[in-house]
């Protein structure tokens, strides 16, 4: 384990130990391998004569689902596919009405995606034993993220406050979900939030409001399978999909990068050392 970004968040030398941690929904907590979100998605342009890879959709996930659909038409193949399927180059209106679309094929089957990642409710009994405060955020609606916290609420899981883009009027890569989240739990500065999850909108929501971000790599965007799908691949494949999530974090400007949330307690004690170090460095200048 190491600090892959040496820009770390600039308010370190105000800040004595973490806080708080802000956890992604999909591929992070709920969901193993994210795949709610991009079979819906995939569904929905196939049915408009739209085929796309598992790759193409999820190279944006992350984001507001608005904003992924309209990335996906942003797209050169998607253009000309829409262009020989409806004989005219898409418009917002389109945008829109795929995303119309989109929101109830995507409530409808949530519920059969809402499962706890295996070892999330024993990651957070040791959060809260560290006096971590737990936010949360997401790239889906309020209605959808309504609809994972009441799921996982019965199994155990109940973040101190739960956020969606319409919360704040934006979604990632803002900070703005992460701002909102520290005002409701009451924690600053923001080098004391750390922001977790495993996309690369989630480290650059991370890096924009000016706290750690550390990126899951085993479980979530990069690997695209289900649990039980993921370890029915032979060992080589599911290796080469883990290298590749771990790299688009890197590359994204993860501070830290795990494999799992059961993987984070010596991540939080590298950054609580590396706050704590800062801030007896700050008071012994000030002597």
């Amino acid at each position: 384990m190491k600090l892959l970004n040496i820009q770390i968040p600039p308010e370190t030398a105000h800040a004595a130990k973490l806080k708080a941690v802000v956890l992604d929904w999909a591929g992070t907590t709920v969901d193993f391998g994210s795949v709610a979100p991009a079979r819906t998605l995939q569904q929905v342009f196939g049915e408009a004569g739209v085929e796309l890879s598992d790759a193409e959709i999820r190279r944006d996930m992350g984001l507001p689902k608005k904003d992924h659909v309209q990335r996906l038409f942003a797209m050169a193949k998607v253009r000309e596919a829409w262009q020989a399927q409806k004989g005219r180059a898409p418009s917002d209106a389109d945008v829109e009405e795929m995303y119309q679309r989109f929101i109830p094929r995507q409530l409808s089957c949530l519920s059969e995606y809402s499962e706890l990642i295996p070892g999330v409710l024993d990651c957070i009994k040791r959060f809260r034993q560290r006096d971590l405060k737990i936010g949360s955020t997401t790239g889906y609606t309020r209605a959808m993220l309504d609809v994972l916290a009441e799921k996982s609420a019965k199994a155990g899981y109940r973040p101190d406050c739960s956020l969606s883009p319409e919360d704040v009027g934006a979604g990632r890569p803002a900070p703005f979900m992460i701002y909102e989240c520290a005002v409701r739990l009451q924690v600053y500065p923001l080098a004391s939030i750390a922001k977790v999850g495993d996309t690369p909108a989630d480290i650059e929501e991370g890096l924009n409001a000016g706290a750690w971000a550390i990126g899951v790599a085993g479980t979530g965007n990069g690997i695209g399978a289900t649990l039980k799908e993921f370890e029915a691949l032979p060992q080589e494949e599911r290796q080469s999909r883990l290298v590749q999530a771990r790299k688009e974090l890197e590359q994204a400007g993860a501070h830290y990068i795990v494999d799992t949330l059961a993987d984070l307690e010596s991540v939080l004690d590298d950054i609580d050392a590396r706050l704590l170090s800062t801030a007896n460095s700050r008071r012994s200048v000030a002597k």
